[in-house]
């Protein structure tokens, strides 16, 4: 039996989110807030049908707050005090800024990977899917940057956690991205 999610916690992450987020917007003119909640829509609606174990409240006000603390005025220590220590660090190994320095997505990964956080790197593939899905606002080298990133990374990482139809969903956007990169490279030699 799956226990119903809290709509209250939800609502307040997305409160949260919206507030901090702020007025930033995404490279497609979205406003950046818009990006957590399809994340955390994305995460909830596939755990719910593939992988009820990990379909639970938290990891969805994780995956709306993921970017928080990289990206806004949010701290980890006033998400904890509002959603709890668990989910703030949860949200925290989210954060590519860390204290020496900010790490890339790929290392991103390789840590949680090594560390055997698979909640935490469920929600950074979705978080990756739905940025490759809305990769067309990018520069055509940013693009076949992060396809790379995504193809060396994200799709082992699909495979890892055995979520074969975001895997899928990966080749193909990856396949189509780099296919159009290749026409606007013989356009534009």
């Amino acid at each position: 039996v799956i226990k119903p999610v809290d709509i209250v916690e939800i609502k307040k992450s997305i409160y949260y989110a919206k507030k901090y987020h702020g007025s930033q917007m995404r490279q497609s003119g979205e406003p950046y807030y818009s990006h957590p909640i399809e994340v955390a829509y994305m995460l909830a609606e596939y755990t719910e049908q593939y992988m009820p174990k990990y379909f639970r409240t938290n990891m969805i006000v994780i995956a709306i707050l993921h970017d928080t603390i990289e990206d806004t005025e949010l701290t980890e220590d006033m998400i904890a005090h509002v959603f709890g220590y668990q989910i703030a660090s949860q949200v925290e190994a989210l954060t590519r800024v860390k204290p020496d320095r900010k790490i890339s997505s790929a290392e991103m990964v390789e840590r949680l990977c090594k560390d055997q956080r698979y909640e935490v790197l469920l929600i950074k593939l979705f978080d990756r899917l739905h940025n490759i899905q809305t990769i067309s606002a990018k520069s055509p080298e940013k693009i076949k940057k992060i396809i790379e990133e995504t193809i060396s990374k994200f799709i082992f990482l699909s495979v890892v956690l055995e979520a074969t139809t975001v895997e899928k969903e990966l080749i193909e956007i990856c396949y189509k991205h780099l296919l159009n990169l290749q026409e606007h490279q013989h356009k534009f030699p």
